[in-house]
C-alpha cells in the first residue's frame, strides 16, 4: 500500500480495461490521478468508484489525437494538483478485422496511427515540459509492436510507441525523467471483446497461431495494472527505456 503516496498522475483511456484499472490501483496506491477519455459517461463512473473508495480523483474528456487537447489535460492536472509525477498512456484503438500489410487501408491507417501513435507522442510532449526529476512514462503497447502479431496498421502504431519509448528514456535520461513500455498479449478489455470475429483475416489468423501460443493464458486488466504500478513506482528508479513483455508466455 502508499507505493504511490504524493504522487499525481495522468492517466489516459481510463474509461474501462487496464485504464480504468491503472486509475483505480494508482488511487488505492495513495497516488492523485487524472483521468482522461473521449467518452465521459463510463469515464464518470470510473471516477465515481475511485472517490467512493476514498481515492482523489480529476476528470478530464480528452481526444489525444488532437495535440491542443492533450495540453489541456496535463495543464488541468499541473493547475490542480501543482505537478505532474506519472503518465500513463495506455489509450488506444484497433482496426477492424487483422488486416495484413498487403490488404490494409488508408482509412485504418489514419484512424490508429493519428491515436495509439500520435496521441501518445502528443501527451508525452506536453508532459515532459512540465515534468520534474523521478517522474515517470509508461506506455502501453503490445506484442503486436514487439513481434509483429496482429493488423498490420496495429502493429506499425505499437512498434512506433515502443520506439518513441526507447527514444523518450535517452532523451531525458540526464533529467531522470523514465520511460518504459508494457507489451501485453492478448487482454480480456471491452474493445477486444467487441472485435467482429467474421470480419477477421484468415491468412493473418492462421500466421499468428504459428508463432505465438494462442491458447496460452489472456492476461486481465488487472495483470496490466500490476505491471504499470511497478513501473511507475520508485521501485523501479533504475529501469528505462525498456518494454516489458506481458503475455504468460505466448511468445516464449
Amino acid at each position: 500500500m502508499n507505493r504511490l503516496e504524493g504522487k499525481v498522475a495522468v492517466i489516459t483511456g481510463a474509461n474501462s480495461g487496464v485504464g480504468a484499472e491503472t486509475a483505480k490501483l494508482f488511487a488505492s496506491e495513495g497516488a492523485t490521478v487524472v483521468i482522461s477519455a473521449r467518452r465521459l459517461e463510463p469515464l464518470n463512473a470510473v471516477a465515481e468508484e475511485i472517490k467512493n473508495a476514498g481515492g482523489t480523483v480529476e476528470v478530464v474528456k480528452t481526444d489525444i489525437s488532437d495535440n491542443e487537447s492533450c495540453k489541456e489535460l496535463i495543464n488541468t492536472a499541473v493547475e490542480k494538483f501543482g505537478k505532474l509525477d506519472i503518465l500513463v498512456n495506455n489509450a488506444g484503438v484497433l482496426e477492424e478485422g487483422l488486416k495484413p500489410i498487403d490488404r490494409f487501408t488508408d482509412e485504418d491507417y489514419d484512424f490508429v496511427t493519428s491515436i495509439n501513435e500520435k496521441g501518445t507522442m502528443n501527451c508525452i510532449r506536453a508532459a515532459t515540459n512540465v515534468m520534474g526529476e523521478w517522474a515517470s512514462i509508461v506506455n502501453v503497447a503490445s506484442i503486436a509492436g514487439a513481434f509483429g502479431c496482429g493488423g498490420a496498421v496495429y502493429v506499425a502504431s505499437k512498434a512506433a510507441i515502443i520506439g518513441i519509448t526507447k527514444h523518450t528514456a535517452m532523451r531525458f535520461a540526464d533529467a531522470h525523467i523514465r520511460c518504459n513500455a508494457v507489451c501485453p498479449g492478448t487482454i480480456l478489455t471491452p474493445m477486444v471483446a467487441g472485435m467482429n470475429q467474421s470480419n477477421m483475416d484468415i491468412d493473418m489468423i492462421t500466421q499468428m497461431s504459428k508463432h505465438t501460443n494462442i491458447r496460452a493464458t489472456p492476461c486481465t486488466p488487472r495483470d496490466v495494472a500490476n505491471v504499470i504500478l511497478f513501473l511507475a513506482s520508485d521501485e523501479a528508479k533504475p529501469i528505462t527505456g525498456q518494454a516489458i513483455v506481458t503475455d504468460y508466455g505466448s511468445t516464449v
